[in-house]
C-alpha cells in the first residue's frame, strides 16, 4: 500500500479536482482507494456529495482522541472510501504546533492502515498552504503527486514545492519521500503559453511528468457542485477520459 500526498501550496491548480477524480477513476478500475480530505475547506468531501460532520474528520485522529478506522466512510462508488474534512481542521494547526510531534502525526495516524489489508492506496488531499497540515502530510507520505496548471505561475509554484520536498528529506522527517509525479492541468492546446509550460516542465522533470494532460473543462468545474466525480457527471466527456487515462498511467507506473 502506498500513501500519496497530492499537494501544491498554490490554490486553483486542480489539486482537489485531481484528488477526487483520480481516486474515483482508480476505484472504478478495481483499485481500493481511501481519500483523506485534509483541507479544512472540505472541497473533496462536498465534491463527492458527502456532508461534513463534526468529530468525523482527521481532527480527532490527529489530536489522539480517535482511531482513523473509526472515521472512514464509504462513498457511492465501489472501492472508494473517504475520511471527510471539517472546518474544525482549520484550528488543528495551532494545536499541533504546540505538540512536539506535529511532523509525525499524519504518519502515526495512517500507518496502522498500511497493514490492515483494506486499501491499495491512500491519497491525501492537502490544503493549499505551507502550514503544519501540509508538511505533516508530506512527512507521512511515501510519495508526492503535484498538479500544476499550464500557466506561468504554475512553474513558480512547482519550484517551491520541489524545494519543500528537499527540506522534508534533509530534516530527517521523511528521507524517503519521492516526487512521484507531476500532473499538468487546465491545458488549452490553443494557448501558446500552455504549450510552452508543458515543454518546459517535461524538459526539466522528464521522468516524473505524466503524459496525460488534463484539459481545461467547464464540466470538470461543474461536477463538484452536483456532488459528483467527473466519471459520474459526464462519463464520456473530455475530463472523464483524461482522468481515466491518468489512472491507467498511474497504475502502470506502480505495477512495474
Amino acid at each position: 500500500m502506498r500513501i500519496v500526498a497530492i499537494a501544491n501550496q498554490k490554490g486553483g491548480v486542480g489539486k482537489t479536482t485531481t484528488a477526487m477524480n483520480l481516486s474515483a477513476s482508480l476505484a472504478a478500475s478495481g483499485v481500493r482507494v481511501l481519500l483523506v480530505d485534509l483541507d479544512p475547506q472540505a472541497n473533496a468531501t462536498s465534491g463527492l456529495g458527502i456532508a461534513q460532520e463534526e468529530n468525523s474528520s482527521m481532527y480527532p485522529c490527529l489530536l489522539g482522541t480517535a482511531d482513523a478506522r473509526s472515521v472512514i466512510r464509504s462513498t457511492r462508488l465501489s472501492n472508494l472510501s473517504i475520511i471527510r474534512s471539517h472546518q474544525e481542521l482549520a484550528g488543528c494547526e495551532i494545536e499541533l504546533a504546540q505538540a512536539g510531534n506535529h511532523l509525525t502525526r499524519v504518519r502515526e495516524v495512517l500507518r496502522p492502515l498500511e497493514h490492515s489489508g483494506l486499501f491499495d492506496v491512500i491519497f491525501i488531499d492537502c490544503p493549499p498552504s505551507l502550514g503544519i497540515l501540509m508538511t505533516s502530510a508530506l512527512a507521512g507520505a511515501d510519495e508526492l503527486l503535484v498538479p500544476i496548471q499550464c500557466e506561468y505561475f504554475g512553474l513558480e509554484g512547482l519550484a517551491k514545492i520541489v524545494n519543500i520536498v528537499q527540506q522534508i528529506r534533509e530534516s530527517g522527517a521523511n528521507p524517503g519521500l519521492t516526487l512521484e509525479g507531476i500532473v499538468l492541468t487546465m491545458f488549452d492546446s490553443r494557448a501558446n503559453l500552455a504549450n510552452q509550460v508543458v515543454n518546459d516542465v517535461r524538459t526539466y522533470f522528464t521522468e516524473v511528468v505524466y503524459d496525460t494532460l488534463i484539459p481545461r473543462s467547464i464540466r470538470l468545474g461543474e461536477a463538484p457542485s452536483y456532488g459528483k466525480s467527473i466519471i459520474e457527471y459526464e462519463p464520456n466527456g473530455r475530463g472523464a477520459t483524461a482522468y481515466r487515462a491518468l489512472a491507467a498511467e498511474w497504475t502502470k507506473r506502480h505495477n512495474k
